[in-house]
């Protein structure tokens, strides 16, 4: 526990608080706030639950010592899932699923230390092929296969003299008239799916509109990646392809999919189609795509009172480059004033999750958006104009009610020319947080954190950001 540690370091309102206020709060944060007790409680678990093979659905149960109700959270949430206050478990893969155990205290306790639990879920292993495409020699078309316990396919031709595979997309190329049999590859499982190579047309014409075009973010600035899903070849050998910018300006050839088109500066703002040619000539381009690719975000808040922990949100999000904006942002924002005595990543923390991304701002000073994710499906947070608006502290005795019962919000800042961009200063002073779940330590307020340059106030705790860093999710 930081519970002493934070007594011994607190400091608020300007002033050093004795530790008889530190426990109170009340003279930093209002009056009318429950004081809290540094009474200690743990949590136990009861033998974990071990189900059977192709069992989805177990529970699990944990007990504090004080009696208090537990809640429930899955850390591993592409395993499995957790009902909060049941400790129903629902198991969506094959592999270990983590249950963490929290009780955040109230104006008794002290929040109890996290304690987790394994549960190995296993399902009987299946591969299943979604429907084989038609195919005439030259063409281009895609396979998916999709394997039942949650692992990555690989795609390899069996038939290489009749058609060619991309392990990584699925991407068949015909080469000749046969049989062609394509391998989906799963761990130590593999199925085969069988494609009939038809002759090409006669006669032959120029080849058909590409289809399934996608377009993402290059791995290097100023660039991007565009790849065709599918296309007739008309009966003669695609020669290549040709890459087109809206609006006009951009025009990249390339010999196969994928193609990497250079931006002559930013690429944002741009959509991209894509035409094939061949011996008889070229044919008509695809629907445009926008450019849309997915991001990672650790976003980082130095909380000098709860050393070595910070507040910290991990999350992700999709950024359409072509229309600047942002959706899908969802994560996990940490406690600070829970967990042990490492830090993250290897804490011990207590974590919110925030998947409901509620608000999107461009800020044109700033050249970008501030995106904010929320643990509610709501914005009902701090007591300011809007109900969330970073800056203003809150006691949760006006919050803590059945309609709403708390809520929690990270704000990210994604710049529209380049996500990966390394942030400016100013940029950093306006990303922002708040936890006002309730039972923490906090007594009767909100954790925060911003700084006075951003919003003319520090955090709640002294709080402020200090870091973000996004990074493109790899495709394989």
């Amino acid at each position: 526990m930081l519970f002493n540690h934070y007594i011994s370091n607190m400091a608020g309102c300007g002033v050093m608080l004795t530790a008889l206020a530190a426990l109170s709060l009340g003279g930093c944060y209002g009056s009318g706030s429950p004081s809290v007790a540094a009474n200690p409680q743990s949590i136990s678990f009861a033998a974990s639950p071990v189900p059977n093979i192709d069992e989805h659905t177990v529970t699990v149960s944990a007990t504090a010592s004080s009696g208090l109700a537990v809640s429930y959270s899955s850390t591993t949430p592409n395993v499995c899932i957790v009902d909060s206050s049941s400790g129903v478990v629902t198991g969506k893969a094959s592999g270990t699923c983590t249950i963490a155990a929290n009780q955040p205290g109230n104006t008794l306790y002290a929040p109890a230390p996290q304690i987790i639990r394994n549960v190995i879920f296993r399902f009987s292993q299946t591969i299943t092929f979604a429907d084989a495409p038609f195919l005439r020699v030259y063409d281009l078309a895609t396979v998916s296969a999709v394997d039942s316990s949650g692992l990555p396919i690989s795609y390899s031709s069996i038939t290489p003299n009749v058609c060619s595979v991309k392990s990584g997309t699925g991407l068949v190329t015909a080469l000749s008239t046969g049989v062609c049999s394509i391998a989906a590859g799963a761990g130590a499982l593999e199925a085969t799916q069988t494609i009939s190579v038809s002759a090409p047309p006669s006669p032959t014409t120029v080849p058909g509109t590409p289809t399934g075009v996608t377009a993402t973010a290059g791995d290097t600035p100023n660039t991007v990646v565009v790849s065709i899903g599918a296309s007739t070849s008309g009966g003669s050998l695609i020669t290549g392809y040709t890459v087109l910018s809206d609006p006009a300006g951009i025009t990249t050839p390339g010999s196969a999919s994928p193609i990497t088109v250079t931006c002559p500066s930013s690429c944002a703002g741009y959509a991209f189609s894509v035409f094939a040619t061949n011996a008889v000539g070229s044919g008509a381009p695809s629907a445009r795509a926008d450019v849309i690719t997915a991001y990672n975000v650790v976003e980082t808040f130095k909380e000098p009172a709860t050393r070595p922990n910070d507040s910290i949100f991990v999350g992700s999000f999709t950024y359409n480059s072509t229309t600047a904006t942002v959706t899908n942002l969802s994560g996990k924002l940490s406690e600070s004033m829970t967990g042990g005595v490492v830090g993250y990543p290897n804490d011990t923390m207590t974590w919110l999750p925030l998947n409901n991304q509620l608000s999107a701002v461009y800020d044109p000073a700033l050249g970008g958006l501030l995106v904010t994710t929320f643990m509610l499906p709501n914005k009902n947070t701090l007591s300011t104009v809007d109900g969330w608006a970073p800056g203003t502290w809150l006691h949760y005795e006006e919050q803590d009610t059945a309609a709403n019962p708390g809520n929690a919000y990270a704000m990210i800042f994604v710049n529209t020319a380049n996500p990966t961009a390394t942030l400016t200063q100013a940029q950093i002073d306006k990303l922002a947080y708040a936890d006002c779940a309730p039972g923490g330590m906090m007594g009767g307020a909100c954790m925060t954190g911003t700084t006075k340059a951003g919003y003319g106030i520090i955090g709640s705790m002294h709080g402020y950001p200090v870091s973000q860093v996004i990074t493109k999710i790899l495709e394989r």
